[in-house]
């Protein structure tokens, strides 16, 4: 079973993308999706990020997401303190996702980590997909997001590499910059390319 990483640049459309491989059948998981859950009421990150940042539990028991952004925007040393507590409850997460994919015979799994790159991850899978997008249409897209900003998006962007450099590291590139049917065409090709590689890419 392949496992393809699917990375991109701040709003360049990365959940798109992966939605239109999950319309294909294809196994994905998505980080974002599981911090969401870590945070939300009952989450098993609450409790320790209440520990250290003090103010962002809310009232039904949930991290209050906007909040602790504002204090990373504060203090950037916050965030690696953050990522000590959160990223292994990702990675217990995303092993029981490959397990559950893996038993289901999936022929490959997309696994959609913004910052692989970043962090030097791309080792750990057989694809690295990329997903692009010009910064305006980026920075376009992010500001409809509640709580985004100008000065927020400028900070978050330039945690991350620069767009060429990504486009350099990948097996594969989507250009997102387009109209759905036309990134949906880019996904049905690259999933026929992937299903007819051998196992060991």
């Amino acid at each position: 079973m392949k496992r393809v990483a699917l990375t991109g640049s701040l709003a360049a459309g990365k959940s798109t993308v992966a939605g239109m491989f999950a319309d294909l059948g294809i196994p994905v998981f998505d980080a974002d999706a599981v911090v969401r859950e870590l945070y939300a009421p009952g989450g098993t990150a609450v409790e320790p990020l209440g520990r250290l940042v003090s103010g962002i539990v809310t009232a039904d028991g949930g991290v209050d997401r906007a909040r602790l952004s504002a204090r990373v925007m504060e203090d950037p040393e916050l965030l690696r303190k953050i990522e000590e507590i959160v990223h292994p409850l990702v990675d217990r997460e995303r092993k029981i996702f490959l397990e559950d994919a893996r038993r289901t015979g999936a022929p490959y799994v997309v696994l959609e980590e913004p910052l692989l790159l970043e962090k030097g991850r791309a080792r750990e899978h057989d694809l690295v997909v990329t997903v692009h997008a010009p910064r305006e249409v980026r920075k376009e897209r992010a500001l409809q997001r509640p709580g985004m900003t100008e000065e927020k998006f400028s900070v978050l962007d330039a945690r991350q590499l620069p767009e060429t450099e990504k486009r350099a590291l990948a097996h594969f590139v989507i250009d997102a910059s387009g109209d759905p049917e036309q990134v949906r065409r880019q996904v049905r090709e690259l999933h026929r390319k992937i299903l007819n590689m051998p196992d060991s890419v």
